[in-house]
């Protein structure tokens, strides 16, 4: 198949739609970031990569703690909200008609309509020129009972979504499962 360079540039798909949250002068906000990722699985981490004018990063400076929560399909225009404005200007919770809860860490603000939410404590800070890149350490997760299957997250329960950057500049959802992992492989040389 013929290739044709389109220049180095952010385009790894695909980009799961997260609010991160953290207290900022001691009230709760919350914006989108589609730059989150594992990073370690012992013990359990992730990254967040947010623009250093971000309001939610002062708090996350501020406490040292932030939470990632998975909203479903149904808040796709509160996540599309939180991140178009910012905390600065508005108090987002109050605008989105969000329930904040706190669990392990007394400081992290969680969303209760989010099915699964993660209270992260952050241990490094790296400036990496547009971004700078917090990695948390996973302290808990929290998972609404009716999105659990055998006691595990199911993603079709969860409803997650995704952005789909440009030419489309859309959110869109899940599709289809198209092979079981860890078995479909086996095929190449079976």
């Amino acid at each position: 198949m013929p290739k044709v360079a389109i220049g180095a540039r952010t385009l790894l798909y695909p980009l799961p739609a997260f609010l991160v949250g953290a207290n900022v002068d001691g009230k709760p906000n919350f914006s989108t970031y589609a730059w989150c990722g594992i990073v370690n699985s012992s013990p359990p981490m992730l990254s967040v990569a947010f623009q250093h004018h971000r309001h939610t990063l002062k708090g996350v400076k501020q406490n040292g703690t932030f939470s990632v929560n998975i909203p479903s399909i149904e808040l796709v225009e509160e996540t599309d909200y939180c991140g178009i404005v910012s905390g600065r200007e508005t108090d987002k919770v109050a605008d989105c008609k969000f329930s904040i809860f706190y669990g392990k860490l007394a400081n992290t603000p969680l969303i209760s309509e989010c099915p699964v939410n993660i209270e992260c404590r952050a241990l490094h800070i790296l400036n990496l020129g547009s971004h700078e890149m917090v990695v948390g350490q996973i302290e808990e997760i929290h998972a609404t009972d009716s999105c659990l299957t055998n006691g595990e997250p199911d993603v079709a329960k969860i409803q997650p979504f995704l952005w789909v950057m440009l030419p489309t500049n859309q959110y869109w959802t899940f599709g289809k499962p198209i092979g079981q992992a860890f078995s479909i492989g086996r095929k190449v040389k079976g």
